[in-house]
């Protein structure tokens, strides 16, 4: 898969940058903004469920750890990656315009915020932060293998506070890169949306990278019905956080009506995004939600692999409804380089998260709770 992968993604992202630097800059980095905030979204959640693991523990993590590991994994190339949206800011951001900030009297007040030298720096910090804690999971997780002592106990607590410095960050980062796109508008709910969502798409994807190499040893060996049964409930639960948080943000916005709050969904709601927004409410709440509630579903490979295939698309249907309305609030407007840099980016993504995944056994031996996902499994 890596090699496929790296050559699709290396000639979409080649395409787009030289139609990009012809003439077409814009549409390019709107397009690369969504991509990367898909791609990024989905490392981060690997990072997320990971620490979220390691603090709750149980047999259901077991199966997919090393998936996690190998996704985070992938969190220096996004970091590289970030580099054309620092170049690009005056395509994308209004607030990183001197004549746009001398005009509008908000953006004078948020620029103590919003303002280029400190968004960049912001931006490193939380890369930062974000490879610091990966480095320290997979560092003490080969330890834990080695029989280090005192091994699980420290990942519990890297995984506790991994947690609370990834919800700080991961809230700041969808302001910054994101919501600040329309900088007239907020919303408190925002950065909870995205966490839960990044964990929502993350969570997915592992699952189907799961039953695809589920037929492998040692996961052909391992692996039984009752532990996709444990990873379809949870796939469940965090469409139904996402659902609630979503729809949380939509009616404490619908019940102020306040002029400052309701264009953003005026934006997505008129010009043909109306439809994109029900495909998301369809597909990233709906269907999963009918597929992913009875008992047998969970513990079938083809219906599980289905809705989590099916999630991570609509999460990217879902970026783009959230990124490219704040560049064409009048109608629905699809550009060819929207599909072709997420593209491009996915492909260098998977690619190095194949190259990790090969460089550690698929399953942690050395975990304490090995043996109860076993025995979980005999059940």
């Amino acid at each position: 898969m890596g090699r496929p992968a790296l050559a699709v993604g290396a000639v979409a992202l080649l395409a787009s940058a030289a139609a990009g630097y012809a003439g077409s800059a814009e549409p390019f980095f709107r397009s690369y903004l969504v991509g990367f905030v898909f791609w990024n979204g989905l490392a981060l959640g690997c990072l997320a469920v990971l620490g979220l693991h390691y603090l709750t523990g149980g047999a259901w993590g077991v199966a997919i750890r090393r998936l996690l590991e190998a996704g985070t994994r992938t969190l220096p190339l996004m970091a590289l990656l970030f580099l054309p949206v620092a170049f690009g800011l005056s395509h994308l951001y209004e607030w990183s315009l001197a004549d746009a900030v001398a005009k509008d009297a908000l953006l004078q007040r948020k620029a103590v915020y919003l303002n280029t030298p400190f968004f960049l720096g912001r931006a490193v910090l939380y890369f930062v932060l974000w490879l610091g804690l990966a480095w320290l999971l997979n560092r003490w997780s080969l330890a834990q293998d080695a029989g280090a002592p005192g091994a699980t106990r420290r990942l519990q607590r890297i995984g506790a506070a991994g947690l609370v410095v990834y919800a700080l960050t991961v809230t700041f980062a969808s302001i910054d890169w994101v919501m600040s796109l329309e900088p007239h508008w907020f919303s408190t709910m925002y950065g909870v949306i995205f966490m839960i969502s990044q964990a929502l798409g993350a969570m997915a994807l592992m699952i189907a990278a799961l039953v695809l190499l589920s037929r492998r040893k040692p996961l052909a060996d391992f692996l039984k019905p009752s532990h996709l049964h444990d990873l379809g409930k949870m796939l469940f639960a965090f469409v139904m956080i996402w659902s609630y948080v979503s729809f949380s943000q939509y009616l404490i916005i619908w019940s102020g009506n306040l002029p400052e709050e309701i264009p953003w969904y005026i934006a997505r709601f008129r010009g043909g995004w109306g439809w994109v927004g029900l495909a998301v409410l369809l597909g990233q709440f709906l269907l999963p939600f009918l597929l992913l509630l009875s008992r047998a579903a969970n513990r079938n490979p083809r219906i599980l692999i289905t809705a989590a295939a099916l999630v991570v698309a609509v999460r990217f249907v879902d970026v783009l409804w959230l990124i490219l309305p704040a560049f064409s609030r009048a109608r629905f407007a699809l550009h060819w380089m929207d599909l072709a840099v997420p593209i491009g980016i996915g492909g260098l993504w998977l690619a190095v998260f194949a190259a990790q995944l090969k460089k550690r056994p698929l399953l942690p031996v050395g975990d304490p709770e090995y043996a109860e996902a076993l025995a979980h499994g005999r059940h």
